[in-house]
């Protein structure tokens, strides 16, 4: 119940998230009671996640006194996000390790991810497959919205921050379940 927009120019990929505070279906909580940020620093890459927010509460615990993970590559993400699975069945017990449908044979996240790194920009999907985009992306329950305002804005060639901004901001205005602020983050390409 969230919205995560990425663009990436050629120097560098911005990352926007809105901030609304949703708990189940029904209660949206006010924006002036609680701001639920939905982007974090992970070394020098930014994750941005839709679905259960515990999962920013176990990757903060489970990175805990060790160094940051490298999520430059494909590889290296899909390598992190597997640990992460691993760790989620064998530390945290609360994890339900059913898969969402009895027609697939994966286990489900029951979140996605964006992650902007420097070495580009990445979708997690809930059953942990990693797929590279070239120019833009948006998860969430927004996303639909989000991905024809930024279609529309990119052909106007704004900046990538106006860009983001304008896939967050039709996703918070079209879908009840986004809303709150934007918040923004920006990361550096590798040269």
């Amino acid at each position: 119940m969230s919205i995560v927009t990425a663009v990436r120019s050629s120097q560098a990929i911005t990352i926007a998230a809105d901030t609304l505070a949703v708990f189940g279906e029904g209660m949206v909580v006010p924006t002036e009671n609680a701001r639920t940020s939905k982007l974090m620093r992970i070394g020098d890459a930014v994750i941005g996640g839709t679905g259960w927010a515990v999962y920013d509460d176990i990757i903060d615990h489970h990175l805990t006194d060790r160094p940051a993970p490298s999520l430059t590559t494909r590889r290296h993400i899909y390598a992190f996000f597997l640990e992460l699975w691993g760790v989620l069945r064998d530390r945290y017990t609360l994890v339900n390790e059913q898969a969402a449908s009895k027609d697939t044979p994966f286990g489900d996240l029951d979140a996605s991810f964006l992650v902007a790194s420097p070495g580009g920009l990445f979708k997690v999907s809930s059953d942990l497959g990693v797929t590279e985009f070239a120019r833009w992306y948006a998860i969430g329950s927004g996303a639909e919205y989000a991905m024809g305002a930024m279609h529309a804005t990119v052909k106007h060639r704004l900046d990538d921050e106006s860009i983001a901004r304008a896939g967050c901001q039709a996703a918070m205005e079209l879908d009840a379940h986004c809303g709150g602020e934007i918040d923004l983050l920006r990361v550096e390409l590798q040269a």
